[in-house]
């Protein structure tokens, strides 16, 4: 499965009238936080594929009624256009499968200032909490725990900085020992230098950063 990554910043390449030219042989987007719904729901209306996001630390505004009920979130309007009509998912504490693989999200950024959708390790660790029943499920019918798991903020010393606010959760590390993805798609941290890296390895998982914009392709194992 071709996956089109992206975060934190709305990529020119994505957002511009060739997005399908482009992009338009991509299975599914994943979007790892700090974007506005307006720009899902003009990639997903431009390229017809389903969308799975996490909320970072901005934008949060927008988060609504995300966790109540079955309803994904609400736009600040009060319509149900995002939870009935632009096929974007809100995958903040959800296991879903398509098309062969699995999927989980875990949004937010380390605590550095007490503000909306900050977690501090521990509290982190509770939101993890709510996938193991869903991961257990598909590790018993599928034969593995997690393909990829969408998150905003990165793992502590992989891919992060070293000040308050950018600095990774240690919790992505037990994670990433004990259910082993495949991969771990995060954003938070901005790439400026066309030559930082973007990807590290942890143990068996490969850990993409999805500033901008990257495209990932995913073994589908039926």
């Amino acid at each position: 499965m071709r996956l089109l990554c992206i975060a934190d910043h709305v990529d020119p390449l994505v957002y511009s009238t060739g997005l399908k030219e482009r992009y338009g042989k991509v299975d599914l987007v994943l979007s790892a936080g700090d974007l506005q719904l307006g720009y899902y729901d003009f990639i997903v209306s431009s390229l017809n594929r389903p969308l799975f996001f996490v909320f970072g630390n901005h934008h949060v505004d927008q988060k609504g009624g995300h966790g109540r009920g079955d309803r994904a979130f609400s736009v600040p309007d009060g319509s149900s256009h995002w939870e009935e009509g632009a096929g974007a998912t809100c995958l903040e504490g959800k296991v879903v499968r398509l098309r062969g693989l699995t999927f989980a999200g875990l949004g937010g950024s380390i605590w550095y200032n007490g503000g909306e959708n900050q977690y501090t390790n521990f509290t982190m660790f509770l939101a993890m909490m709510r996938l193991i029943p869903g991961m257990l499920w598909h590790r018993v019918f599928h034969g593995r725990f997690l393909d990829v798991l969408v998150t905003h903020s990165p793992p502590y010393g992989i891919n992060d900085l070293p000040d308050p606010c950018h600095t990774g959760f240690r919790v992505f590390l037990w994670f990433m020992r004990t259910f082993k993805p495949r991969f771990l798609v995060h954003g938070h941290v901005h790439l400026y230098d066309r030559n930082a890296a973007r990807e590290a390895r942890y143990g068996s998982t490969r850990i993409i950063n999805a500033y901008d914009h990257v495209v990932i392709d995913v073994e589908n194992n039926g």
